[in-house]
């Protein structure tokens, strides 16, 4: 499938970590989802009810960083990724979760994962 709905740049924040001080405190990050629908019903009837809703995709990540706890990206990619799957339309999605303040000595601005699932 050819066509996607790209979102980038969600922030939310999350508890995800394995340092004690990343599970005391919710941290930001960065999400950019590339969702593979099929967009052609939805570009000649310009409705809403033909396509994925991003809108809804969005809050859907909000809930998943809100309502749950990670020790790895990787897990809390996963679960954003079997959300938008379960998503009418959705045949495949592409996540990337960033950690905007990794803990690192180091000057590093991200750390991050990116994961592709099929329905």
């Amino acid at each position: 499938m050819s066509d996607r709905i790209e979102l980038r740049g969600l922030h939310v924040s999350a508890v995800c970590g394995v340092l004690p001080e990343e599970k005391a405190h919710r941290q930001p990050f960065e999400l950019d989802l590339d969702v593979y629908t099929d967009l052609a019903i939805a570009s000649t009837t310009d409705d809403l009810t033909d396509t994925v809703d991003y809108g809804a995709l969005c809050a859907l990540v909000a809930r998943t960083a809100e309502q749950e706890s990670f020790d790895l990206l990787e897990r809390f990619a996963s679960r954003v990724a079997e959300g938008v799957l379960a998503t009418g339309g959705v045949e495949a999605v592409t996540v990337v979760v960033r950690k905007l303040r990794p803990p690192v000595p180091e000057d590093l601005a991200t750390s991050g994962v990116r994961i592709h699932r099929t329905a």
